[in-house]
């Protein structure tokens, strides 16, 4: 299977270690994966705010760069459903039929946990992470992907985690992409909602498939110091005993009136 590797520009921008998390954790799965220098932004930001004609040059890039592989992995929940959700609507408002039918020839993309768990067929990963750690199942990942639990089925398998359940899991975390830009207020409140359910778990690390959501998040959780770490689920399943995940982590322990402060927000 001839498998590409499409990091998104939201993570080769600022998450680097998560794209190369995924290949770690695919080659030791007896993977070869390619990385296609070419590829660029799948046009979800442009699509999202109302520029849909605009999307049209880089739903046609999309194609052409991910052209003749087998299938098509990203960490990411958010743009693996711009790609197959709504490109073919890009297709239609450009009214080309034959980047139509390119979009449709095109090679399935899959979110990590969709991968691994639908084609692969593979739940334990040989993953170690002994860490109190729990889940947030992002929008896209949940409601237009419909992954379901394969991250938390993943997640149960790895030797050491102390999984806990989050509270109020399938709420949005605020973000939104543009959302958070043009809604401010309200996107902190419910960042703040979801920050009182992580304290709440008292969990040493915030599990994610999208590392936007984790960075609205983490940024409320750095802020107030609470000492709870953001992580995708995709460095958390390359880590090993022998190889483990980046930096120590601070232990756990967000006091009673932290998560008061939290609620006050």
């Amino acid at each position: 299977m001839r498998i590409a590797l499409f990091i998104t520009c939201f993570n080769d921008t600022l998450f680097p270690s998560t794209g190369q998390a995924v290949v770690k954790l695919l080659e030791r799965l007896g993977c070869t994966v390619e990385f296609p220098l070419e590829q660029t932004c799948c046009g979800q930001m442009h699509f999202n705010t109302g520029y849909q004609r605009e999307c049209v040059p880089l739903v046609r890039r999309f194609v052409e760069v991910f052209a003749g592989y087998d299938a098509v992995v990203t960490p990411s929940g958010s743009c693996a459903g711009m790609v197959r959700e709504y490109h073919g609507r890009v297709a239609e408002v450009a009214q080309d039929t034959g980047l139509a039918a390119a979009v449709g020839a095109a090679p399935k993309v899959y979110e990590l946990s969709e991968f691994l768990v639908d084609v692969l067929h593979v739940t334990d990963v040989g993953a170690y992470f002994p860490h109190r750690v729990t889940y947030h199942p992002t929008c896209h990942s949940l409601r237009m992907l419909g992954v379901g639990d394969k991250p938390l089925t993943l997640l149960r398998a790895v030797r050491g985690i102390d999984l806990v359940e989050l509270p109020a899991a399938d709420q949005c975390c605020g973000f939104g992409g543009t959302f958070a830009l043009k809604n401010s207020d309200t996107s902190v409140a419910m960042c703040a909602d979801k920050v009182s359910h992580v304290l709440r778990t008292g969990a040493e690390v915030l599990c994610a498939g999208d590392n936007s959501c984790l960075m609205q998040i983490g940024g409320v959780l750095s802020r107030l110091r609470t000492g709870v770490r953001t992580l995708h689920l995709a460095e958390i399943l390359a880590s090993t005993e022998e190889e483990p995940a980046p930096d120590e982590l601070r232990p756990s322990g967000p006091s009673r009136h932290m998560t008061e402060r939290v609620k006050s927000l």
